[in-house]
């Protein structure tokens, strides 16, 4: 079973940098594709209420028997529940889906600027942390405006920024403004859906490593310092998605795949998403 490496996060806890996304797979599923993940090694799964599967999670984790002290939950709250008391409220909804005591990691799904709720939304987390029901909070799809009005809060600076970063949609911006304040970039869709990797540049050096497609961008994720999440629900990929850590790309390689960008995004874009 691989041994994954761990990033700390800025208030001292370890998240493991390649976890396991459950987005888009089906409630009737989800136990048993969790479940697949877990033997192979994952201990870090992401989840969403949105998804409508905390419950399958789970399930399986609670099938699993693996110790609570040795996984990584994250899940998000929607955007219809945001503002201070529906947060809160939200929250322990997910947490009885998942049927658990504490979370790891819980975030802001988006920021949905045109409702101005996410600063009322982020101070419900700061309580939810304060009182320990869960280990770090964090925020997902936030670009840097977003990011910067929680921070001028002069509270609790988000662990976590979960955003799309792929090959042809790598927001630089974005990841930048997250390491200015010590902020951790996760990757969502970080194989793009499969969409690079048909690219030459990604293929050839799968070739020269004897390694899927798949794992060179995984592997690209890793060394660049970010938190990768990808899905899967053929049992053979997701064995594959987390067999990373016995190769290394060059810095010409790494090059050769930041030159990939072209501002390929692929989900909605936040400031207009909400």
């Amino acid at each position: 079973m691989p041994e994954v490496p761990t990033i700390e996060l800025n208030n001292g806890i370890a998240m493991p940098q390649v976890g396991f996304g459950v987005f888009q797979v089906p409630e009737a599923d989800t136990a048993q594709v969790v479940a697949t993940a877990l033997d192979a090694g994952y201990r870090s799964i992401d989840t969403a209420a949105i998804y409508g599967n905390e419950a399958g999670v789970g399930a399986a984790l609670k099938a699993s028997g693996i110790p609570r002290d040795e996984l990584f939950i994250t899940t998000k709250v929607w955007n219809s529940d945001q503002g201070y008391d529906t947060t809160l409220h939200a929250f322990e909804a997910s947490l009885a889906r998942l049927g658990l005591d504490q979370l790891d990691l819980y975030l802001i799904h988006w920021p949905t600027p045109k409702h101005a709720k996410y600063l009322d939304t982020w101070r419900a987390l700061e309580k939810i942390y304060a009182d320990g029901r869960v280990r770090a909070i964090g925020v997902s799809n936030f670009l840097p405006s977003h990011l910067r009005a929680i921070a001028d809060l002069g509270g609790t600076i988000p662990a976590v920024n979960q955003i799309e970063v792929h090959p042809a949609c790598q927001q630089r911006e974005a990841q930048e403004a997250n390491a200015s304040l010590g902020v951790v970039t996760e990757a969502w869709s970080p194989l793009a859906q499969a969409g690079v990797l048909t690219d030459p540049a990604v293929t050839s050096i799968a070739g020269t490593y004897g390694r899927t497609a798949a794992q060179v961008v995984l592997r690209w994720h890793l060394q660049r310092g970010r938190v990768a999440i990808p899905k899967s629900v053929t049992p053979s990929r997701i064995r594959e998605n987390l067999d990373l850590f016995d190769f290394e790309l060059t810095a010409d390689q790494l090059n050769a795949i930041d030159a990939l960008e072209c501002d390929g995004r692929m989900g909605p874009h936040p400031d207009f998403f909400n």
